[in-house]
């Protein structure tokens, strides 16, 4: 259980001119001594963040990241939005510095004009907030992180990572009632979509890491964008391209806890103004899980947004395959977020490609489950997460799709406790299955400690949620939130368009010369 067994060496990182694994005296590409606390759910995370934001004050520093902000999402109730909430730091004299994805063109249903917005108002705010677009074609910047530094007080400084942006939707609790607050999805998640997520909050030396990643990406010297029609805009508004320089790095915050950290990246190969720090790209997210996926004999639990591409699960299959007493939980969305058919029919045809190699890999030691709240509204799981053995997790940005471990840029931690009696991964495992089962809040079913037990407990939890739904839900509705997820089918002459459509939106795959070797990633 010692971390070496579990993390990437610099060298297995392959990225030798990213400085991240140099930073430390002790050679480690990897950080000791952190507090790792997983935040369930957008509620509990926005609350964390906006108490920790309304206690900066002038000099402290604020880094963030994101894919997605909306001006008006409220973190923690009224007169907490996005804008108020960082721009009266700014304000106050806290150097807050962003990046924002500049997003695709809004009529292709991104968020272009919403980190516009909300770039310009918290440039008014006198934050430093930039529109980043240097990406590969079609990609994003999918890192969704927060570093916050107090010159002078080193044992108050922390991070964040994880799946959850800045914006409508994310809002929501155990209860799953939803955020008020909500984007347009697809009709089957109604007005106010129950949202599933995890942020990780970081404590200790992996923070230093944590803002590395972030000075890695505001140093580099690459145009924003190599966009006509951006540069234009730019100039014609009030949105200031400007880079200014970074204050100077403090020391890592001292140890707080027991936890070790790695932290993992994706970075395409860009052939037009190549990261610096990643020259031919990092695929270090992929490796990390082709490591880990090698060692485990008992449990592997996932929750994933996507779940698309079959290349991506062919290490958890090999996994099955080596290990015939391996079991493999995932737990996805129930239907597609896509109002398009098209989307909808290509994303059910990437995760039934992804279901059948697990299927032949590990037949019935494989289950994929889907949630719906007590209302039997499904409940879209957004979180990217994986636990192996109890002992190796993840939380993150990226998901099961050739996009994150190729294409867009994305950013996990993955963790190993080294106390004593390590528990942070069973406990983030039993947390989370606890919840799905509809006990939330009260002490986890002790049978879920044993992988093939908290396996069956699954099945049968489904089984009986899948069985009242198939009776005409006579009788009381089963506490679990669990549902078999079967694919739906995609017949006939719409395959061929739906597969189309996956390969090259939905699932792009960033280095197709690599992808030929054996070792793709």
């Amino acid at each position: 259980m010692t971390p070496d067994s579990w993390f990437l060496s610099a060298d297995e990182r392959g990225n030798p001119a990213t400085g991240i694994d140099r930073r430390r005296a002790d050679g480690l590409a990897w950080s000791r001594g952190n507090l790792a606390r997983p935040l369930v759910h957008g509620a509990a995370y926005f609350s964390e963040l906006v108490a920790v934001l309304d206690g900066t004050r002038a000099g402290d520093v604020v880094m963030f990241t994101d894919w997605r902000g909306d001006p008006d999402e409220q973190l923690d109730g009224p007169r907490t939005q996005v804008t108020k909430v960082l721009g009266d730091a700014a304000r106050r004299g806290v150097q807050v510095y962003g990046l924002l994805w500049r997003s695709h063109p809004d009529w292709l249903h991104f968020s272009s004009p919403q980190n516009r917005q909300l770039a310009e108002e918290l440039q008014a705010a006198g934050a430093h907030v930039l529109l980043d677009m240097r990406v590969r074609f079609g990609g994003s910047h999918h890192q969704k992180l927060f570093v916050v530094r107090h010159p002078g007080h080193p044992e108050r400084d922390v991070a964040f990572v994880g799946g959850i942006d800045l914006c409508r939707g994310r809002n929501d609790d155990a209860e799953h009632h939803g955020d008020p607050l909500a984007p347009p999805m697809a009709e089957v998640y109604g007005p106010n979509p129950p949202w599933h997520d995890i942020q990780l909050e970081l404590r200790g030396p992996a923070v230093g890491d944590i803002e590395h990643v972030f000075r890695e990406r505001w140093d580099d010297p690459s145009a924003l964008s190599l966009n006509v029609a951006d540069l234009v805009r730019d100039k014609l508004s009030r949105l200031r391209t400007e880079v200014p320089a970074l204050p100077p790095p403090l020391p890592d915050p001292p140890r707080q806890g027991p936890h070790s950290v790695q932290t993992l990246r994706t970075y395409p190969r860009r052939r037009l103004g190549r990261y610096p720090f990643a020259p031919r790209g990092e695929r270090s997210i992929a490796r990390g899980y082709l490591k880990a996926l090698a060692r485990a004999e008992k449990l592997i639990y996932v929750e994933d947004q996507y779940l698309w591409s079959a290349r991506v699960i062919h290490p958890f299959a090999q996994a099955l395959r080596n290990n015939p007493e391996l079991r493999l939980i995932c737990v996805v969305p129930l239907a597609p977020d896509a109002a398009s058919p098209a989307i909808s029919r290509a994303e059910s045809w990437g995760r039934k490609q992804a279901m059948k190699v697990l299927g032949k890999a590990g037949g019935d030691r494989v289950a994929v489950y889907g949630l719906e709240n007590a209302a039997g509204t499904p409940i879209y799981v957004h979180a990217k997460s994986c636990i192996v053995d109890d002992v190796w997790a993840t939380v993150g940005s990226d998901n099961f799709n050739l996009r994150s471990w190729t294409y867009d840029s994305e950013l996990t931690c993955a963790v190993v406790d080294e106390s004593p009696e390590p528990a942070y991964a069973r406990d983030l495992r039993l947390e989370l299955m606890s919840e799905h089962l509809g006990g939330a809040g009260d002490p986890p079913d002790p049978r879920l400690g044993d992988a093939r037990a908290a396996f069956d407990l699954f099945a049968a939890a489904a089984r009986q949620l899948d069985e009242w739904h198939a009776s005409g839900q006579v009788g009381p509705r089963p506490r679990t939130r669990l549902r078999r997820y079967d694919p739906p089918k995609v017949r006939g002459w719409r395959r061929l368009p739906a597969r189309l459509v996956y390969e090259l939106i939905c699932d792009p795959d960033g280095r197709p010369s690599t992808m030929r070797v054996r070792n793709r990633f």
